[in-house]
């Protein structure tokens, strides 16, 4: 194993590096009151950071796993683990054992998604073979249609309204024609012998 990999350098790489960036502050803290120490501690903290940045720049990026959260203890090099299946490597039984039934379950509904999933693109694969190639015309064509709908709304509304207005004639005719029929009445009525004598 090489030794940038190693727990200690790690540790070691950190500690310089915190190091380095609290004497660089410190010395600037100096420079700026104008203390004597001053210019010695920024020059000393901005070298350390100086090599430390070219260090981490010469050394490949670390891969970061996660495998702590299968098998606690992983970090520690001289641990004794299983693998996954169960049996023990060098007389060490596996601290975490896998439950079938929640694996299980989980595939299960996984596959129940999956079934999901490729109902939904049968779906899309039966959408993308309809011949769409006469749909400008059917779209036209029931533009033509809406076009005249509206036009026989417009003429129905025209003979709503003549309606109404043949209605308020026929209902002032009518009002007419009961005073007229009144007034005839009161003449026959003055014209009547019969009626002159009582």
């Amino acid at each position: 194993m090489a030794f940038y990999k190693s727990n200690w350098f790690k540790y070691l790489k950190n500690l310089i590096i915190g190091v380095g960036a609290s004497l660089v502050m410190i010395g600037a803290l100096g420079k700026i009151n104008s203390e004597p120490w001053g210019g010695p501690a920024i020059t000393i903290g901005l070298v350390t950071e100086a090599i430390l940045f070219l260090m981490l720049g010469l050394l490949p990026p670390e891969k970061d796993y996660y495998w702590d959260k299968l098998y606690p203890g992983l970090g520690d090099y001289s641990a004794n683990l299983a693998p996954i299946g169960g049996k023990a490597t060098n007389g060490a039984v596996a601290s975490k054992q896998l439950d079938g039934e929640k694996v299980e379950t989980q595939l299960s509904g996984m596959l129940d998604e999956l079934r999901s999933m490729s109902k939904s693109l049968g779906s899309l694969k039966s959408l993308q073979e309809v011949d769409f190639s006469h749909t400008a015309q059917q779209v036209k064509t029931m533009n033509n249609f809406y076009t005249k709908l509206n036009e026989a709304m417009a003429e129905l509304n025209d003979t709503v309204d003549d309606t109404k207005e043949y209605r308020e004639h026929m209902t002032a005719l009518n009002r007419n024609l009961g005073s007229l029929n009144t007034v005839y009445g009161n003449m026959l009525h003055a014209m009547n012998p019969v009626s002159r004598q009582a």
